[in-house]
């Protein structure tokens, strides 16, 4: 890997192996694009009088629509966000020996499901959402970490206390990002950190709906991919499931 300024990681062309070549463990990552890595760093803490902060910890890359070439627009936004947790898990979590150390591609998300029995053979190839529950089993195949599944009911009072709670612990123990989504916001996001200040709370979303050229962290922050949301800015009237990569060590 290539190191830039702003702690972005390029990776060259021939970098990334995303499947069906029998790369080895040690190969972590080879292929076509560059992606940026930890691109949440340098932006400022969404308000003044901070009361608790938590962070996830450790290197991830952003995945986001059309990332690898493929034109995934209205229905990979739930694979993307699992490709950056999985990167997040390639360089920080010791899967067994048998296991890949790469982020599933698409195709091999798909395939993993149907493989599991969670999807019919129909679903390969298919431009079928997925949401968290696949994530928790894709997550598992690829990387026998085990995920825990939080329900958030929705309104203000769930999403205040009983989300921003658990993911406070989240960060604290494990460290990894979480994948966040929901029935009315059926909007996949990545979920890298929460914060609660006296005017109330925020999460630290890494946004997958971004399409277009590579563009530097403080640019994607700029334009709000990667930025701080005032949970009371979510949809009150939505349920939220959040899927929590269990990664600490017993």
């Amino acid at each position: 890997k290539e190191e830039t300024h702003n702690n972005e990681v390029h990776l060259k062309s021939d970098e990334i192996d995303w499947g069906g070549s029998g790369a080895e463990e040690d190969t972590f990552m080879k292929r076509t694009e560059a992606f940026s890595m930890n691109v949440h760093n340098g932006l400022a803490n969404p308000a003044t009088e901070v009361v608790k902060c938590s962070l996830s910890k450790g290197d991830y890359l952003y995945f986001h629509y059309g990332c690898d070439g493929q034109d995934d627009r209205g229905w990979g936004c739930g694979y993307r966000t699992i490709q950056t947790v999985a990167s997040w898990l390639c360089f920080n979590w010791s899967p067994p020996k048998d296991k890949v150390r790469r982020p599933p591609s698409l195709l091999d998300i798909q395939q993993a499901l149907v493989t599991m029995g969670d999807k019919p053979g129909s679903f390969l190839g298919s431009r079928e959402w997925i949401g968290t529950f696949e994530a928790s089993l894709v997550l598992d195949y690829f990387f026998d970490v085990p995920c825990k599944l939080v329900h958030v009911r929705g309104g203000g009072a769930d999403l205040e206390h009983v989300a921003v709670k658990e993911l406070h612990q989240h960060f604290e123990k494990h460290g990894s990002p979480v994948m966040m989504g929901g029935d009315r916001d059926n909007s996949s996001k990545g979920i890298l950190g929460v914060c609660s200040a006296d005017t109330g709370s925020y999460l630290l979303v890494v946004d997958p709906h971004y399409y277009g050229c590579q563009l530097e962290n403080a640019e994607l922050q700029k334009r709000g991919w990667v930025a701080w949301k005032r949970v009371s800015t979510l949809d009150q009237s939505s349920f939220y499931n959040i899927c929590m990569p269990q990664t600490a060590k017993e």
